[in-house]
């Protein structure tokens, strides 16, 4: 079932079982969704802010990176087999250094803002996944 463009046969892969790139993906999104509360919540600026933070960050960058093997040949935009869903790829890989960058510079109120909007970017994408004919959906819906 197509929804919006977002789903595909090609990307549930039901017959084939799950992909190395989907299993990197989901691994690493899952533990990015767990991280991101305690550093985003916790005390800003000590020794664990910061490891917990470029860990959470590293496990964006292979989050992305992963995402970008996830494709429906044939399908997606304009047929590149890439969905709406792979413009936060994009979005991470430009944003993710940034946020660390700022971070280093000091500009913290624009580094909070940056790391936070990533955050809020990975919940709206993995909510955009459980969308009925979606892979994710479609596991977690049958």
């Amino acid at each position: 079932m197509v929804f919006g463009g977002f789903g595909s046969q090609d990307a549930m892969q039901t017959s084939r079982g799950i992909s190395l790139p989907i299993i990197v993906h989901l691994a690493t999104v899952l533990s990015a969704l767990s991280l991101g509360p305690v550093v985003l919540l916790r005390r800003k600026g000590d020794r664990w802010h910061r490891r917990l933070g470029r860990v959470w960050v590293l496990l964006m960058v292979v989050t992305a990176l992963a995402s970008a093997f996830i494709r429906s040949p044939g399908a997606g935009l304009f047929g590149t087999g890439f969905s709406a869903l792979h413009l936060f790829t994009v979005w991470t890989l430009i944003c993710a250094p940034v946020g660390v960058w700022l971070a280093w510079k000091k500009r913290i109120v624009a580094h909070q803002g940056v790391m936070t909007g990533l955050y809020i970017g990975l919940v709206l994408a993995g909510s955009f996944t459980l969308i009925p004919g979606r892979l994710l959906g479609s596991m977690v819906f049958g």
